[in-house]
């Protein structure tokens, strides 16, 4: 069995007296993608937050590679290598897509705030920053201005801007959301493609995303676990069945 990346031991959440996180204990395998689904208000946000300390737990530990960073703060986990996708995608729209790779990488190597520095010694970044943009199939678009991408695109700019901070474990908050088909595709597979040596933990509501691409799944329904296991196990598990009812237990059933 591989070993755990990221772990969870009782992890709570409570809101003046609301339970949003309930006892969460959460095995993320190095090297696989796992997605955290359930219904609406289940606690799968809240669950992020708390992994990357924008919440602090009621309760619980979280573990990282076996150390407790549970008192961590959200910029020494993100400098421990646990990279959630908005924390560092917010895009500027009017730099151009490999601008926007380079202020990135710029910050991985902590000269965010040399403004004083020639722009020409951003140039040794141009060919981490193409290479990562041939990663999310973007390297045409490299002149493009940010703002004229369209928005499937720019989802895919966020994901090489994650790259960028070189994540250990990638958090992917709904990274297919408002997308059409097409777009929904080219992510799914964009995603598939960056996991390769790499653990992705990704908060997603479409099934058929969840079905093709996860390793393993994690069912919340009101702040607990419901089901854990591969798509094919939990979604004929009949907790989990009742718990998203119906058009999202039609999409559930949909997926197969």
């Amino acid at each position: 069995m591989t070993d755990a990346i990221l772990e969870t031991r009782g992890l709570t959440k409570e809101f003046k007296g609301f339970v949003a996180v309930n006892q969460v204990n959460l095995r993320v395998q190095r090297g696989h993608i796992h997605a955290l689904i359930g219904p609406n208000g289940a606690g799968k946000t809240t669950c992020f937050n708390l992994l990357t300390k924008f919440l602090e737990p009621s309760a619980g530990q979280i573990l990282f590679n076996g150390d407790d960073i549970t008192q961590d703060k959200p910029a020494h986990i993100a400098r421990r290598g646990v990279i959630r996708s908005f924390q560092i995608s917010a895009v500027f729209p009017h730099l151009t897509v490999l601008e926007n790779v380079r202020v990135a990488l710029q910050r991985k190597l902590g000269t965010s705030f040399h403004f004083w520095r020639s722009e020409r010694m951003l140039d040794t970044l141009n060919e981490r920053a193409l290479s990562l943009l041939r990663e999310v199939d973007l390297e045409g678009y490299a002149d493009t201005l940010t703002v004229e991408l369209a928005y499937g695109r720019k989802r895919a700019l966020e994901i090489a801007t994650t790259l960028a901070m070189e994540p250990e474990l990638m958090l992917l908050d709904e990274p297919t959301q408002g997308m059409g088909l097409e777009d929904v595709d080219r992510i799914r597979q964009l995603i598939k493609k960056v996991s390769a040596g790499r653990t992705i933990l990704m908060v997603e509501h479409n099934m058929s995303v969840v079905a093709s691409i996860a390793d393993t799944i994690t069912v919340l329904a009101r702040g607990a676990t419901l089901a854990e296991g591969p798509y094919a196990e939990v979604s004929k598990n009949p907790a989990v069945i009742e718990a998203y009812m119906g058009t999202a237990n039609a999409e559930l059933k949909g997926a197969h």
